[in-house]
């Protein structure tokens, strides 16, 4: 049986940087933004992503896209 994934809902996860801890390790924090159309292009998150970091006081580490979907017959 086939099956198809409809995506329905997506969110960007940028880390930021914040440091370092006691041992000299880094220290991350992620902001998260719901509600990102799961039809928007990689690159147009991607872009989002540099520009809403852009405004943090940290330097940006890592751009993640989480999407979730749905599963159904084909």
């Amino acid at each position: 049986m086939a099956v198809d994934a409809i995506p329905v809902t997506s969110v960007l996860v940028a880390r930021f940087a914040v440091g370092l801890d006691g041992e000299g390790n880094p220290v991350f924090r992620t902001r998260r933004w719901s509600n990102v159309k799961p039809e928007a292009a990689d690159q147009a998150v991607y872009d989002a992503a540099l520009a809403l970091a852009g405004l943090q006081v940290h330097p940006l580490n890592a751009v993640q896209r989480q999407v979730t979907s749905e599963l159904v017959e084909a």
